[in-house]
């Protein structure tokens, strides 16, 4: 197989439906696409209506290429990431990774325009964000759910903006900015760096103003970032958690025990913001985002400095902040319910608290004047405590 076959058959697969993110490749399937969150198989011209393992394994070869660094990568650790051009169609973010003896491969189609943070419909407190002149902001959720993009989104505010050098550290660059008021340097993970913490450290050393660092995924990736926040940097990055609680927990819990308060201290001085992303079913087809965002405040550094209390905890913080511009996740699929946006499964199925959604959607249904419980035909017995006369 070469280069053009594997581009046929990646530019087939992008036009046989709508909204095409990712690309599937798994012995004993056939090809197959994501659309609106479902895979769906593809028709080939001739058919192939189940892909082999050697098939898999002599694609997988195809996109990593003579990069022996990759292949070094995938036969020790089991999977590579890479990042894939198909001229003039699509970039794709590339994984292959090994299963019972066989290779698959997952590619998420890029975008090609950076997108804006009007243009995506996110909360109007992303604009504060991009204004924040240092600290650390951590944007989490599960893979897929638009992590990259949000952030891409703020970078480009950024650069809207601000004459000022950015940095990013990516595994692989995903999104590519051009110059406007900022100066872009992207640098990938491999290509240009050997490890997040080494980018990073070396990130220090090229006077810029704001630097995405790509994941903290170790130890040392977080106490350099927590230096370069302390030094005057705007530092964003992600993390692979829940909640903005289980964010700052996580984060805590990559340190010893006589290391911790130490942490806490230089986590509570340097800590601006944490958002939580969930991708939700949308009525109708597609997906729309929801988000848990936490800030910064005496309350939420007295929480990082001395743990979560009854009545402290960062839930009831953002709850008691939602008129600043902070949200739970709760209160927005509330909101997002109340625009008609997702259906009454779908919130309940995503809460992070379902009683407290069960009564924000009992409420809205209230206002529009629908039932709010499936129980009808109430009627008294009349009857009831009397005795009978038989």
């Amino acid at each position: 197989m070469k280069k053009p076959e594997v581009d046929y058959i990646l530019t087939a697969m992008l036009d046989s439906h709508e909204s095409v993110s990712d690309l599937n490749f798994t012995a004993g399937k056939p090809l197959q696409v994501e659309t609106y969150g479902e895979l769906t198989p593809v028709d080939m011209k001739p058919p192939l209506k189940m892909l082999t393992p050697f098939q898999t394994e002599v694609f997988a070869l195809n996109l990593i290429g003579k990069d022996r660094r990759l292949l070094e990568i995938l036969l020790k650790e089991g999977s590579c990431d890479l990042s894939y051009l198909l001229p003039g169609k699509a970039r794709f973010r590339v994984n292959v990774f090994s299963q019972s003896s066989h290779y698959s491969i997952v590619l998420r189609q890029l975008e090609t325009k950076v997108p804006t943070i009007k243009e995506m419909g996110l909360p109007e407190i992303f604009y504060k964000i991009s204004q924040e002149r240092n600290g650390i902001v951590i944007f989490t959720g599960a893979t897929g759910t638009g992590k990259t993009t949000s952030l891409a989104a703020l970078l480009s505010e950024i650069n809207r903006e601000k004459s000022v050098h950015i940095i990013t550290l990516e595994d692989p660059v995903e999104y590519i900015h051009t110059h406007k008021k900022a100066t872009f340097n992207q640098r990938e993970l491999g290509k240009d760096f050997s490890t997040f913490a080494t980018g990073l450290r070396a990130a220090l050393r090229q006077a810029p103003k704001v630097i995405l660092v790509g994941e903290m995924r170790d130890r040392e990736t977080v106490e350099i970032g927590l230096s370069a926040a302390e030094t005057g940097h705007l530092v964003f990055t992600t993390l692979h958690t829940v909640d903005a609680g289980q964010t700052i927990n996580r984060i805590l819990g990559m340190f010893s025990i006589e290391e911790e308060n130490q942490i806490r201290i230089r986590l509570a001085d340097t800590l601006r913001w944490v958002v939580c992303q969930r991708l939700l079913p949308k009525v109708g087809g597609g997906r729309v985002a929801a988000f848990e965002i936490l800030g910064t405040s005496l309350r939420v550094k007295d929480a990082i400095l001395h743990g979560e209390a009854e009545g402290k905890t960062y839930y009831d913080m953002m709850e008691a902040s939602i008129a600043f511009g902070w949200s739970t996740f709760d209160h927005f699929i509330i909101a997002l319910f109340e625009k008609g946006l997702i259906s009454e499964e779908t919130a309940i199925g995503y809460a992070s608290r379902r009683s407290i959604v069960g009564r924000g959607l009992d409420l809205v249904k209230s206002s529009r004047g629908e039932a709010t419980s499936k129980i009808d035909k109430l009627e008294i017995d009349m009857t009831y405590g009397k005795k009978s006369k038989f």
